[in-house]
Formats: C-alpha cells, structure tokens, sequence
C-alpha cells in the first residue's frame, strides 16, 4: 500500500509549522479527552451478542481467537452485482453469489470464515436440498455432517458453522453463501463514490474496493488473513454503459436477455490473498500505447481527455524495466475518492487521483515526483506483497519497507537527472528518526501475539513500518552491496523470490536466502539484522577524535525517558561505519559492541572526521567537541567538500542531539550558518524542518523575531540567485530540485518581510482572482501565492487551494473552513484529516482547531475513523505518543523546562548572527 497520506514533501510555506506536527497535537489532545469514552464504547461495540458463542475474555474456544485455525484451505469463486442507483429503500446495495471450495487440512467439524455484520446473509448453507455439506465427489456427505449451528461473533468477525460431524483431510468442501451489502461511502471494503463530471452538471456513482487491511470480509465471507492465499474466480454483473475491471484479465462480456445489465467474466485471480483483491465498476475510459504491452491507465473521462494519465503512462514501463517485472496486463485507476494515497492490488493498481494524474497546465514539480515515487512504490509490491507475502501482519515492515526503499530505485530510474536516490534521506530516514526517538515506538517486526484485533493491525501501517524498513533494507542493500542484494532476491537464481512465489514467508526466510549468496560478513545477516528489526529503536554513534574511541547509546529525544519495552539485545546493534577523513573515503568499520576503540579515528588538529559517509546506516552522529568545530568549518569555507546528503544529516543530527541535550543548542543553531552559501534543496529542506520546532515554541515571544530577522539574513544570497535565474520568479530553473529551492527561497522571502515580496506576489493574485483560467502564476509557486478553494478540475490543484484557505488570520474564516470538513460536498472524506492539519499549522488556527476536533469527536471518528486509512495510522501513532507522554501533559512539561533552560542562549544568538 501506498503511503496512505502524501501530505506535500515539500514546503509550501517555508515559516509555516508542519501540518502534520499540528494535526499530531490536536488529536493528540482529542484522545485524551475521549479515553475513557472511547473505551466504554469499544467494549460496548465488541461484545458478541451470540447466546451460543460468547465471548469471554478467558475463553478458549477457536472463534474467540482472532487467527483462523489451520484446518482449511479455499479457493472462490464468486459472482458479485452492485447496485449504482438508490433501491425502493434508498439504499446502494450489493449482492452476491459465494461458492467457496476449501481443502480440509486436518480433521476438524468447525469452519470458521470472516464476515463483517454489516453484510447481511440471506441465506448460509450447504445444499438446498439436504442442508448437508457438499464432498467432492458430487455427493453429500454422511448425514451426521449435517449443519449443528450457525452464528456470528462480532468481536472476532467470524461466520461459525459448527458441524455434527468431521470433516476429511485430503477431502475438498463446497460451501455456499448469498449475501447482501450496503454500497456505503465509508472508503472500505466494497463501497460506492460519487463525483461531478461535465462540469458539475451530473453526478456519476462509481463502485469501488478497498480490502485492505481487513475490508475484504466486508464484501464477501472469506478466510480474510494474508498468509491464507487463494485462487479467485470472480465475474462482476453491472449495468450496460460501465465497465468493469478487476485483478485478471477479461475473458468474455454477456448481455443477460430482458435486463440492461451485463456479466463480465474475467481469468482466474492468481493465488493471492484476500487484501489484495479488488473491482472497479464505472463509466471511466482508458489511455494505452502499443509499446506498454497490458499497460493502461484509467480515470475519469474529462482527465482522460486532458491528458492527465500520459505521465503516469510514460514512466511506469522503465519502472517495470528496472523491477524486472514483466506484466501480461496492468491496470492502473486514479479514484476520486481513495482513503489510501494507493493501493498495489495485483493486476489492478488504485490510486489518488493526485498520486496518478499529472496535468502541466495547474500541476507542480512536487506532484510529478509524488506521482513517479507512488507508481514505483506500488509496482514494487509486484514482488514484495503480492509475489510474496507475509504470513501475518506483524512483519509488514518487510513488505512496506522494501517499497519504499525501492520505490526510489524505480523513480531514478524513470527520471534519472532528478537525484531521486538522495531524498530517502528527508522523507524516509529522518521522518523514521522523529517517531524511533521517542520512548513509545516499536520494533520493525513485532512478535506476532502483539498484532490481532484489525485495529492492531491498522496500527502496524505507520511510519516505522514504512520509513524504518525502507532505511533499514537501504542499509542493508549497502552493507552487502547492491549486486549480493539483489542476486539473493532474484527469480533468476532460484533464490528467495522464487522459493516464495504465490506463498508467504517470515523475516528469517529473507535474511537466510541472502545469506546464502556467498557475502563475508563478520556476522551472519540473521544476527545483524535481528538486531535491527527485533528491537525498537537506533543507536546515536559518538566518535571521539581525540582517543579514537567510538560508542553507541540507544538515542531517545527525552533522556528522562522510561523505556516499557525489553531488549534481548540491551539496545545494542552492529553498526556499519562508512565514514572518510578531511575529504578522504576510508575503509568501512564495524562497530559491534558498546564501546570500541578504532584508531584510525584518532585524528590531528587539522583534521575533521565524517562519520556515515552517504548517510547509508540508520544511525545519528555525535563527535567531540573539536571535530564538530572542524566539520562547522570545513562547511562555512567551502561546503562542498562534504557530500550535499552529508550536509543534511550534520544539521539534523545536531538540532535533534541538542533536543536530547546531548550537545549545546547554539552548536546546533551554528550549523545553519553555512547556509549562506547553499543552494541545494535538501540541505534547506531539512534546516526549515527542524527551525520550524522553534518558530512552533516561540512564535509567541521576544525569540520570534530575532529568528525572523536570522532566516531573512541567511537567505537573502539564495533569493537573489533564484531572483535572477528567473526573470523576477516569473520562470522556474530547468533543474528538477532547484525548482524546490525556488520555492522554499520564496516562501522565506514572503515570510520573513523581503521587501517588494508581498507586492510582487499580491499582484499575481490580483490577476489570477480578476481571470481565474488565465492563472499566470506557475503551478510550482501557487501554493505560495495562495493565501482559495473553489471547484477545481484538477485533484492535484484543489490541494493547493486546500491549503491555501487556511493561511488565514482571521478566526471567523477559519471556523467556517472547519465546518465544510462535515459537509462530504465541500471536503471529501479522504481530505478531511490533512485538512484539519492545513488549519492547525495556523497559529490562529490552532486552538480553534482544538475545539472543533473536541466538539465534534464522535461525528469525525465515525464518519472518519474507522473507514480512514490516513486517520487510524494518526491515531495508532497518538496512542503510542499518549503514552510515553501521559506525565507531562504530552511533552508539555519537557518542552516548558527545555523552553526555561534554552530560551536566552537561543535569543542572544539569534540576536547576535542577524546583526
């Protein structure tokens, strides 16, 4: 799956707090408050209602337990028919047909299948005739096999059907099932959503799926767990005039006689797992080319038209080539109302509209890449989800990990001159840093008892999972080097991937396949890796030039900080050092304890140490004081020496040991001085990331300014190289990512009160509000220049102005913004939480964001809660952060003692270096 929510990877607003910090704070906030509400009512929404089959908490039985038994083996086949208008009860519907076969494994007189309540059974039974179970010889079964009971337990979702008899190993078992469903619009299971075409003048109902992670039990009854992968036959009944896609290739198209309705019948679904299945019925049209074999590209008819999808188009077969994955066909479907940002469904690809359709008219720079990053991301899971995939949900870093690593292997491949490689470092390894620092994370892969209810699992889809796992394959991948890597993984030698195709397999099956490879390692990678996956958390690295001794410590934002977790380990890993000396690159070293002497570490005065050369280990740094003063150097009289990746790490490393009062803050606060001479995007990105923690804690006081006053100075060579380049900013540099310094210049600029920078863009605005279509704004720099929402055709475009309306000072308009977030007609569902982000990173906006998201907790959880990808892995993230927190006010107190410790050192060096 995609990364659920792409809150934008590049400041639109340079001065402004990260929407997604604010959103953190406020819910944050909002989940205390409901607590104990929101635990009354979950006992009160999973008590069984069955007489037969309670639920106690010391129960035993198989249909307390949230892991199906190992006596059953299915495969499906199915019809399904959704209803795209309203019934005699104005309801959307569905119905379907279930004939499921399944191999009894052991002896046993229970099936047991996932089902949610909310899909109503008609009828649920073997055969018509003698309610007896069907054998596979075409005849009932003895009758002692008749149906004993049938229920359903709402706490661990299941269809029970206890037997009078046994069932045979090695005997094959009809059993089946008619059903019928609310077509709802709650962004899950199969659900229907809604949308304006020509114009706005007609509405269009579209039926769409969602199975991920246990919405598949809400469309059909299924053995609804990954590692229990099946074959799927599935034809789709739908109306004349739509089309229906699906996993598998379309075989035949049958108009039913009398009726305005159509059966398409597709190939078999490959043995896959339930999550992964999927069906789109609607009247979307398609762009193809001849040279991209079963590739096309799916959406609305108007983006078609415009040419929206040619983007998506145009890069996903390099991103086949470098995956060596070769499709007999590829759907990919942009949706206009998808929780997830994507979703890898085999043969079926759903996105965003904004992760798929790309338009050079009204897109920018940053959603071209979101687009490449996406497509890659999710082609990844070809062989990492679908090809192989986990036997349960606790090692989901393995298959989220592994995307998003490789996802930027697959966009620099598709976009080679855009240094894709390099950007893990922002939007992988250091997001992964802010949420492994705190006391209340976890390990990459959890033991499996940890992960049960389909809240628990919703959890495991969080930054950890995603961004810990891609920074630790990429170490990995290093540390073996890319050839080993990738030769342990191949089809073609026979290795892991072939091992496991159409299978699932645990994290130790991976580490003993790439072992296998030949690689010299002083440790196997089973006893390296297990370090790093097993136990929560990384190291910080110190380095002591002087003596040459070298040391880990497990690093932790607040070193007052109890840690509820144990390690077998003691918070020890073995670190892989690349590193080089005054520019030179040495050899790579291990460290494998606590504490280690390296001589070669041992330097002269004249020398600087660099310490995770390429920034490839998932590690931060810490030098002695010398060194840093000699690195701080070696910056401000010429930068370039250090490799630009490098540049990021030295100042987030240093703004987050400073944090952790592992070094002074003006020695974090000297790194930004360099700036002065940079003009690389990453570099900036990461220093406004981490001055914006301090524009959030003293955006009330006299420190605020003085800030102000430094960024202006500190940026004022970058806007005058970007001023000239491009014509008075009316054009933007031909390279990839100086077009996101562009903006990050101009963001400061406007921010910190440049003369002639409010002037220059209010006139653009001006022009733009006078002749909306002709908008001779760039589309890199509206959401600068923006500060609208109106109809916009173009998904990419209403998000820009989604953020832009909350740029407001004036609380009135920033109220009335809050209450379109109930109304489904002004802000889509899958918008909802990143608006309520937009609003809270306002100053102005933050408490009143507060009392909106108090006010109207129950309407928002219900309506977003459950059905919202992008609002549960929030919640997940909350709840851990709730807890390492619950003393002091989350982080309150630690904030105020760092705010009364740190605040003068801060103010008279600002006051000091903006002179």
């Amino acid at each position: 799956m995609g990364k659920g929510y792409y809150i934008s990877k590049h400041l639109a607003t340079a001065a402004m707090v990260l929407a997604t910090i604010a959103l953190v704070t406020i819910i944050a906030l909002s989940v205390v408050y409901n607590r104990e509400k929101s635990k009354n009512t979950a006992k009160f929404s999973n008590a069984t209602t069955s007489p037969v089959f309670p639920t106690p908490k010391t129960s035993n039985e198989p249909w307390d337990k949230y892991r199906l038994p190992d006596t059953l083996s299915p495969q499906y086949n199915m019809t399904l028919w959704p209803r795209l208008v309203k019934n005699a009860n104005e309801m959307y519907i569905f119905t379907g047909i279930s004939r499921v076969m399944f191999t009894c494994v052991k002896k046993t007189d229970l099936i047991l299948s996932h089902s949610n309540k909310k899909t109503k059974k008609k009828h649920s039974y073997f055969n018509k005739k003698t309610s007896n179970l069907k054998c596979n010889a075409g005849n009932s079964v003895n009758v002692n096999l008749r149906l004993f009971t049938l229920n359903y337990t709402t706490e661990t979702q299941y269809l029970v059907i206890q037997l009078e008899g046994k069932l045979k190993p090695g005997k094959d078992y009809w059993l089946y099932t008619e059903f019928t469903g609310k077509l709802a619009d709650d962004l899950e299971g199969f659900y229907r959503s809604e949308y304006m075409e020509d114009g706005g003048k007609s509405e269009k109902i579209i039926a769409i799926t969602q199975m991920q992670a246990t919405y598949a039990r809400k469309a059909f009854p299924c053995f609804d767990e990954p590692g229990m992968k099946a074959v799927f036959h599935i034809p789709l009944i739908h109306d004349l005039g739509t089309t229906a896609l699906s996993n598998s290739q379309e075989i035949k198209n049958v108009i039913i006689d009398g009726m305005a309705i159509t059966r398409t019948i597709f190939g078999p679904i490959k043995r896959t797992s339930t999550n992964l299945i999927a069906f789109v019925v609607s009247d979307f049209t398609y762009i193809n080319a001849k040279d991209k074999k079963g590739v096309r590209i799916w959406a609305r008819k108007r983006a078609i038209e415009d040419g929206q999808g040619d983007y998506a188009l145009n890069i996903t077969q390099p991103i086949l080539e470098v995956n060596s994955y070769p499709p007999v066909f590829l759907d990919q479907i942009a949706l206009p109302d998808f929780n997830s940002g994507a979703m890898e469904n085999w043969g079926l690809v759903t996105y965003r509209e904004t992760a798929l359709l790309y338009d050079p008219r009204t897109s920018a720079n940053g959603n071209k890449q979101r687009i490449v990053t996406v497509v890659s991301h999710e082609l990844a899971h070809m062989w990492f989800r679908n090809l192989v995939t986990v036997k349960w949900w606790n090692d989901l870093g393995l298959n989220e990990g592994f995307a998003s690593y490789v996802e930027y292997l697959g966009a620099d491949y598709a976009e080679p001159t855009w240094n894709m490689k390099d950007q893990i470092i922002l939007y992988d390894l250091q997001r992964a840093f802010a949420v492994d620092s705190l006391s209340s994370s976890h390990p990459l892969s959890r033991k499996e008892e940890e992960v049960n209810t389909p809240s628990e699992m919703s959890e495991m889809f969080n930054t950890i999972s995603y961004s810990k796992g891609a920074a630790v394959l990429k170490m990995l991948s290093e540390f073996l080097t890319e050839p080993v890597f990738s030769k342990g993984l191949s089809v073609r030698f026979t290795n892991y991937l072939k091992q496991f195709a159409f299978g699932s397999s645990v994290h130790l099956d991976l580490w003993l396949h790439l072992q296998k490879v030949g690689v010299k390692l002083l440790y196997s990678v089973h006893k390296i890796m297990k370090r790093w996956i097993l136990q929560m958390g990384f190291p910080v690295v110190t380095i002591d030039t002087r003596t040459g001794n070298v040391s880990q410590k497990h690093f932790l934002l607040e070193t007052e900080a109890v840690v509820d977790r144990k390690s077998e380990f003691n918070y020890e890993w073995f670190v892989p050092i690349k590193w080089m000396k005054k520019g030179q690159v040495q050899d790579q070293l291990w460290l494998l304890q606590k504490s280690a002497i390296h001589k070669p570490m041992k330097v002269s005065k004249n020398e600087w140490v660099l310490a995770n050369l390429h920034v490839l280990g998932y590690f931060r740094v810490n030098y002695d004081l010398g060194n840093w003063d000699r690195l701080l150097s070696q910056l401000e009289s010429n930068h370039q020496v250090i490799p630009v990746v490098n540049r990021t790490q030295i100042l987030d490393d240093a703004f987050n040991l400073a944090r952790a009062s592992i070094i002074n803050i003006t020695l974090a606060l000297r790194t930004t001085k360099y700036l002065l001479h940079e003009q690389e995007y990453i570099p900036w990105e990461a220093a406004l990331h981490d001055l914006n923690y301090f524009f959030q804690l003293f955006d009330r006081s006299e420190v605020y300014g003085a800030m102000q006053a430094y960024l202006k100075k500190q940026v004022k060579p970058l806007s005058e190289y970007f001023g000239t380049i491009s014509s008075n900013w009316t054009t933007v540099p031909s390279g990839h990512t100086d077009q996101f310094t562009q903006i990050i210049a101009l963001s400061i600029v406007c921010s910190t009160g440049v003369e002639g920078c409010r002037e220059l863009t209010s006139s653009w605005l001006k022009k733009w509000m006078q002749n909306p279509p002709n908008n001779e704004i760039h589309p890199n720099l509206r959401s600068t220049v923006y500060c609208m929402f109106q109809k916009a055709t173009v998904a990419a475009e209403a998000v820009k102005l989604r953020s832009a309306l909350a740029c407001t000072k004036v609380p009135w308009l920033l109220n009335r913004y809050l209450e379109y977030i109930m109304n489904p007609e002004k802000i889509c569902k899958q918008d909802a939480t990143s608006t309520i982000g937009y609003i809270a990173s306002n100053i102005i906006g933050q408490p009143l964001a507060w009392d909106f998201v108090r006010a109207n907790w129950d309407y928002i959880f219900k309506l977003y809660g459950t059905g919202s990808f992008t609002f549960s892995r929030l919640i997940s993230d909350l709840k851990r952060f709730q807890k390492d927190n619950a003393e002091t006010g989350f982080g309150s107190g630690t904030q105020i003692k760092w705010l009364e410790e740190k605040k003068e050192a801060i103010l008279q060096w600002f006051l000091s270096e903006s002179a």
